[in-house]
């Protein structure tokens, strides 16, 4: 069938009345003839029959890489890894320790308490060079529509409070009585090795893992810059996407499976210092291998990521629709991710939509990844138990994932520093790709300036008896990425 651009919609609404009739879905998304070079490409079977298109880009570092792949042999699975054990490249070994201690306590009417208790990193990641690390201070959170929620029966009620003399009006007390019975405690203790992470350093890979509807070529950008740099890069296409091959089954797209996939692509790529760079529904992901693998996971950045929720498909979503309707709806659905997801909507716009391979999935992968999106672990608690180093950047014009979702995941967070880019929009990476860029690569070299670390022991206690920061479990809702 030859498809003319004056009749898409014409063509997207027969084949979907055609999908309806006969019970199939129409263009099956299958691997694909890649129009680039293949060097560079690889085809990765995660699971029989289920294969991921991965882009690898190694440096040439002749030397230093056969000695790397000599000492690996002694390391086969990526979770042995010893992360004191001695690399080739001994620039790796220079960093600074950080003090991870955190206690974070849920109580039975839906409140998350985080005390502090360590080291807090402050630092503008534009000047990260400069950045310092500080005793933390305190600060109290309470999110506005936590008076919308009903509190967990108490198996003990106390008796109403005797009403005031007329005259006399005193608001009732209970924000004490919200942290009397503790659910769940959660203690962390450890140390931290942050370094600058260079090209030349031989132990370090990037990750970089998309969303849902894109694939590896929305990352083109970052791929060559770093790529020039010297830097080890890693792109999966997610299953159902770019030149990955698409199950018929709905199973093979929820966040469980797609965690697995990229669970293996991580193990068999990975070195002794990665950083995983997310995007929209690929930051779930960085985040599952980050707490997976806290040893092994170095640094971690999250494009337009939203908050720390966990994840439930919503059920009032146009995603829900039949997968022929979605067919025949998928002119409309990407004229809207046009809109939505640039800050603008031109020629240019529209040629990285076609050049990133962006939203060009067929509606079954489609509805199975919008209807997995499952991840009920996935909540603040999960985000708060991360100790690693995380770049929150956020494009202003986005949609998609409103600002206070990524502020939210920044208060959360241990270790978070959130930049906004005020022209970008959903695809930052693509509209401002200079930014984003050296945004990410200054991040990479940042680590934290350990002068600066308050050194009496009494400063320090008191510094630790102050912190204590209030946040409301149940706030949040959970969203679609």
């Amino acid at each position: 069938m030859l498809f003319l651009q004056g009749n898409t919609m014409l063509t997207s609404i027969t084949e979907g009345i055609l999908c309806c009739l006969t019970g199939k879905t129409a263009n099956l998304v299958l691997p694909l003839e890649s129009s680039e070079p293949s060097d560079g490409f690889e085809y990765v079977e995660v699971k029989p029959g289920r294969v991921l298109r991965v882009r690898h880009i190694v440096p040439e570092r002749q030397p230093i890489e056969t000695e790397k792949q000599v000492a690996e042999k002694d390391n086969a699975d990526v979770d042995c890894y010893d992360k004191d054990s001695p690399e080739s490249n001994n620039d790796s070994d220079n960093g600074s320790i950080v003090h991870c201690k955190r206690k974070i306590t849920v109580y039975r009417n839906g409140q998350l308490v985080i005390e502090n208790l360590g080291d807090v990193l402050h630092s503008e990641i534009l000047q990260c060079q400069d950045g310092d690390l500080e005793p933390c201070s305190t600060v109290e959170v309470e999110l506005a529509d936590y008076k919308e929620i009903a509190s967990s029966p108490d198996p003990n009620p106390v008796p109403p409070p005797v009403p005031p003399p007329p005259g006399e009006h005193k608001p009732a007390p209970p924000p004490r009585r919200r942290r009397r019975k503790p659910k769940r405690t959660v203690l962390i203790d450890s140390k931290r090795m942050i370094s600058s992470c260079k090209g030349t350093h031989s132990d370090v890979a990037l990750f970089f893992v998309h969303g849902v509807g894109g694939s590896l070529d929305i990352w083109s950008s970052q791929l060559d810059f770093f790529s020039r740099l010297g830097y080890e890069v890693i792109a999966p296409d997610l299953a159902g996407h770019g030149a990955s091959t698409a199950p018929q089954i709905a199973a093979a797209y929820t966040f469980y499976a797609l965690a697995e996939d990229l669970r293996a692509i991580f193990k068999r790529y990975a070195r002794k210092r990665n950083i995983l760079i997310g995007h929209s529904y690929g930051v779930s992901f960085c985040t599952f291998l980050a707490h997976e693998y806290p040893d092994l996971v170095h640094k971690v950045v999250m494009i337009n990521g939203g908050g720390p929720t966990a994840l439930e498909p919503s059920l009032c979503s146009i995603f829900q629709l039949p997968s022929c309707v979605l067919h025949c709806l998928s002119p409309c659905l990407a004229w809207s991710f046009l809109k939505a997801g640039f800050a603008r909507q031109g020629a240019k716009e529209k040629q990285l939509l076609k050049q990133g391979n962006a939203f060009n999935v067929s509606p079954f992968v489609l509805r199975a990844m919008m209807s997995g999106q499952y991840w009920p672990e996935g909540d603040e608690v999960y985000h708060a138990e991360l100790t690693v180093p995380i770049l929150l950047v956020h494009g202003m014009c986005d949609k998609f994932v409103p600002m206070d979702e990524d502020q939210r995941m920044a208060e959360i967070l241990l270790f978070a520093f959130l930049k906004v880019i005020e022209e970008g929009s959903h695809m930052v990476m693509m509209e401002c790709p200079e930014t984003v860029n050296t945004l990410l690569h200054e991040f990479f070299l940042w680590e934290p300036d350990m002068s600066r670390k308050v050194s009496s022991k009494t400063d320090t206690e008191k510094a630790i008896a102050a912190s204590d920061t209030l946040h409301t479990l149940k706030n949040s809702k959970p969203v679609n990425k």
